[in-house]
């Protein structure tokens, strides 16, 4: 009988089927996991007689993941995940404080606060090298998932992630005092907008899941890759936009920004999350980051009761 000391299946082996399946097949797997294709199909065969079931049956000339087979496939990947987690873990605490920190910030997140928190982090801990990955929508999730930071602040919190509200972001729809919504002198429509040129910041993902862009009804768009290009565009009265309030401020100071007066949706609101790719496991350097972040947020906050 097997327990939980002495499984009957080694981690190497389910490492073995997730490789066939995400692979698409016994020889690229072999290449994926640098091992022979004879000691992949004998691993995944292993597997399968040591549970009495099979895994995999023949349609054609294709092997197929029988209903049994999608299951554990489905428990073998959250296995190695988070026996790949203990590793990182594991190595974390062994270094100590970490050499470099990597995070994702949406770039909705104030630049301004995002300088101070790394200001504050220099100052004690001068010999930590910072890594700032400027994201949009699912590339945040993107940069978590696949581990590349230590932590993020998201628009949303991944599956299989924990994250914690950190700022709740003010929306406006805004463009430059001379552009023609702001010469209708009266409220504008979802109608109006859409005859108008909409500006929208590209999804940074590898994959690009969705643009941003609260409202995206307009035919004539201008997506650019970053917030101050788009910014810069509609200073320049080429379209319109949803900013969050920090990130115009000075725009609007300055009269170079309006908002619109939309008849619905002028103000919207949304959050922000601060989410720690390993979680209880995160190192020093993360856990001090995330800390001071919420103290500055905290702070901020406080200055606009």
């Amino acid at each position: 009988m097997s327990t939980a000391l002495n499984p009957k299946i080694s981690l190497e082996q389910w490492r073995a089927l997730v490789a066939v399946v995400d692979a698409g097949g016994y020889a690229q797997a072999a290449e994926t996991l640098h091992k022979t294709q004879s000691s992949v199909s004998y691993l995944v065969a292993k597997l399968e007689r040591s549970l009495n079931l099979k895994v995999f049956e023949i349609e054609g000339r294709k092997a197929k993941l029988t209903d049994t087979g999608q299951v554990l496939v489905r428990r073998a990947r959250a296995l190695i995940e988070e026996a790949d987690s203990i590793e990182r873990a594991a190595g974390t605490l062994a270094a100590g404080w970490e050499p470099e920190l990597a995070i994702a910030a949406e770039i909705i997140f104030p630049t301004w606060m995002l300088l101070r928190a790394f200001a504050r982090f220099g100052q004690q801990r001068p010999q930590t090298r910072i890594q700032l990955h400027e994201t949009v929508l699912t590339g945040t999730d993107e940069a978590l998932i696949e581990r590349r930071v230590h932590l993020a602040i998201a628009s949303s919190i991944p599956r299989g992630f924990i994250g914690d509200r950190l700022l709740t972001m003010r929306f406006i729809c805004a463009a430059h005092p001379d552009h023609p919504l702001h010469q209708l002198g009266r409220e504008i429509t979802q109608r109006d907008l859409r005859r108008h040129r909409h500006l929208i910041v590209r999804d940074s993902a590898a994959h690009r899941m969705r643009d941003s862009g609260i409202w995206q009804g307009a035919e004539q768009r201008l997506t650019v890759s970053n917030m101050a290009t788009s910014i810069a565009a509609a200073v320049a009265g080429m379209g319109f936009a949803w900013y969050s309030e920090d990130m115009i401020r000075d725009e609007l100071h300055r009269g170079v920004l309006k908002p619109l007066p939309l008849k619905e949706g002028a103000e919207r609101r949304g959050d922000l999350f601060l989410v720690l790719a390993e979680g209880d496991a995160a190192g020093p350097g993360a856990r001090l980051m995330a800390e001071i972040l919420r103290e500055e947020v905290k702070t901020e906050c406080a200055k606009h009761v």
